[in-house]
């Protein structure tokens, strides 16, 4: 290919516009070959410039295939606070583990500070098969030895019917218990009433729950543990001993599931929700 005369890019050029009928010249313009190829690709360039900021600044983004719109964005926010709170719940069953542990080893309990500080628990990663097995097996062994003298206190084998419940407040039930739904009931008292114990046991958790706000719970002989939410304020601390009847909180509004100053009172035994209704007299 051969090499193009340097003259030839300072040729001029006109492009002229003129009327069909009359002939007569309404405007033309002058220009090289060079300013031909800027003026083009300056054309070019601006074209492209206007095709982006239509895309980027206007609602036409929305139609290109893949691109987030309002309705992604509001699934993937509701996800990722979805995800918090499991993370949250696991959290707290983590440290529900963690405690009903060292209570059957006699061991002191912790707190959910620990357990968010290093984000496991020693029930679940520290604690070896063998030790826990050791643990069990003189757990066992002090067990028999206290029931042949007969001086066990913790083991009463008693049906859950045959335990005394203390009504752990006076009030009016408003939502009553369902299996399914909610395993459950709520009892309307003023703010500030006093939350009791329902019977003797030990303080194995004491924290905040989204939906349930402020929440004490106890565990009981015979595998028995109560709930107790949308308290104003606990008055027991994690590790305490406590007997029916014994305060334990005050009636609040916390969380995010209340209408109104109550108790969220939840029993259960061997991992089954129980009736609140058909054991105590509120």
């Amino acid at each position: 290919m051969g090499r193009q005369n340097p003259a030839d890019w300072n040729k001029r050029f006109r492009i002229s516009l003129v009327e069909n009928d009359t002939h007569v010249s309404i405007g033309s313009v002058r220009f090289t070959k060079i300013n031909g190829i800027f003026i083009g690709a300056g054309i070019i360039i601006a074209f492209i410039l206007l095709i982006y900021c239509l895309i980027a600044f206007t609602p036409l983004r929305s139609t290109i295939p893949g691109y987030p719109d309002a309705h992604s964005k509001e699934v993937a926010v509701a996800n990722a606070i979805r995800i918090d709170s499991l993370e949250t719940i696991i959290t707290k069953w983590n440290l529900y583990a963690e405690n009903l542990s060292r209570v059957l080893s006699g061991d002191q309990t912790i707190s959910i500070d620990s357990i968010v500080s290093t984000n496991r628990t020693k029930y679940l990663s520290v604690k070896s098969r063998e030790e826990l097995s050791r643990r069990d097996s003189l757990l066992r062994e002090t067990v028999q030895q206290e029931e042949q003298f007969g001086v066990s206190g913790t083991r009463r084998n008693l049906p859950v019917e045959g335990m005394h419940f203390f009504s752990p407040i006076k009030g009016v039930v408003t939502q009553g218990f369902d299996m399914a739904l909610h395993p459950a009931v709520d009892i309307t008292a003023p703010s500030g009433s006093v939350v009791s114990a329902v019977f003797d046991g030990v303080v194995i958790y004491t924290g905040w729950d989204e939906g349930k706000g402020n929440v004490i719970i106890i565990q009981h002989p015979d595998n028995v543990i109560s709930v107790y939410g949308h308290n104003q304020k606990l008055l027991k601390k994690l590790g305490e001993s406590v007997k029916a009847g014994t305060s334990i909180a005050l009636v609040g509004n916390t969380g995010s599931l209340t209408t109104g100053d109550h108790l969220h009172l939840e029993l259960w035994s061997e991992g089954l929700p129980m009736d609140p209704t058909k054991l105590i007299s509120f």
